[in-house]
């Protein structure tokens, strides 16, 4: 009886000492065999592993791909734009033991406080380099930037015991303090755009009336020239149909003279003429052959307009006005 109660704190000492020696590395991790603060033993196989109880003790690091959010950061490209950019990252611990010597007892945090401290200055070195503009980091040409960012990183990580694998910039945007002059910059250039829009455009319209207006110019002088054209080859058919016909027919030629003096000297109702009877001016009226009146005399008296001064009857013959375009017959 005195065995069993002997035996049974010795066996609970045995079990939690076997306990306490054993410890299991999940695949996802790996495990660091720490002495007294000395590294032991480093293990990045998954299965179960023995330590010496309460002499030492066990450190697990993670084996899985991490992500890191940066703290936004001010930075300024070469057209002097400053823009506010944040960025994350994505790293594994490939060297527990480097890692652990790094970052001594603070583990993981103290692990991505170092690795911020590396790529906050390594995105400043980058998109403040020559020929790196605002413009450039706003458009797609900023994958080639995050691929430098991830190179210049990877390589200052490595003595930490880290591997960066990329690193991406998620917002970039103005800082506060400038938008107004930003957006009023924008509306400057906006501004002026649209003027010279408008001062091309009143030029284009300028010259499209310019072109109408010579255009008018040249369809009515062509017009103009091609009416004349068309009116002097009437009236010269006309002048040669005239001839013609007073060649043929003195009789006729003297009684179409007769017809446009009369036509010409009573233009309207309120002339009035005071003639002699056997004015030859009437030779007409009386005979339509044009024999001599012989009859009373006639005088027409019209009363609204006043008298017009009448030459003589011989002067009124002589003066008898002949078509502006008729050929004088010889006789």
């Amino acid at each position: 009886m005195r065995k069993i109660t002997i035996l049974i704190p010795v066996a609970v000492v045995a079990v939690a000492l076997l306990l306490s020696s054993v410890f299991v590395v999940d695949e996802r991790q790996r495990a660091l065999v720490l002495q007294f603060g000395q590294i032991r033993q480093v293990i990045e196989e998954p299965g179960l592993n023995f330590k010496i109880p309460f002499i030492q003790e066990v450190v697990y690091y993670d084996d899985r791909i991490l992500s890191l959010d940066t703290a936004p950061i001010e930075v300024t490209p070469s057209d002097d734009r400053r823009l506010v950019v944040d960025a994350f990252a994505r790293y594994r611990i490939v060297d527990a033991e480097q890692f652990r010597l790094a970052v001594g007892v603070g583990g993981l945090r103290e692990g991505e406080r170092l690795l911020e401290d590396i790529l906050n200055p390594q995105i400043r070195a980058v998109l403040g380099s020559e020929g790196v503009t605002s413009n450039t980091i706003l458009s797609s040409e900023r994958a080639v930037l995050m691929e430098r960012i991830t190179e210049q990183a990877r390589l200052r990580a490595l003595p930490l015991g880290l591997d960066v694998l990329d690193v991406r910039l998620k917002q970039t945007e103005l800082p506060q303090q400038n938008l107004a002059a930003t957006f009023a910059r924008m509306r400057a250039e906006r501004e002026r755009e649209a003027t010279d829009e408008r001062a091309r455009g009143e030029e284009a319209a300028q010259r499209v009336r310019a072109t109408a207006d010579r255009t008018v110019v040249e369809l009515v002088s062509e017009a103009t020239r091609d009416a004349e054209i068309i009116r002097g080859e009437a009236d010269a058919a006309r002048n040669r149909i005239f001839a013609e016909a007073f060649g043929a027919d003195q009789d006729f030629f003297e009684f179409y003279r007769s017809m446009t003096a009369y036509e010409r000297a009573l233009p309207g109702s309120n002339s009035s003429m005071v003639l002699s009877p056997d004015s030859a001016f009437f030779e007409f009226f009386a005979d339509p052959m044009g024999g001599s009146l012989g009859a009373a005399p006639v005088a027409a008296t019209p009363d609204a307009a006043p008298e017009e001064e009448v030459e003589t009857p011989e002067e009124e013959e002589a003066d008898a006005p002949l078509p502006a375009d008729a050929p004088t017959v010889g006789q």
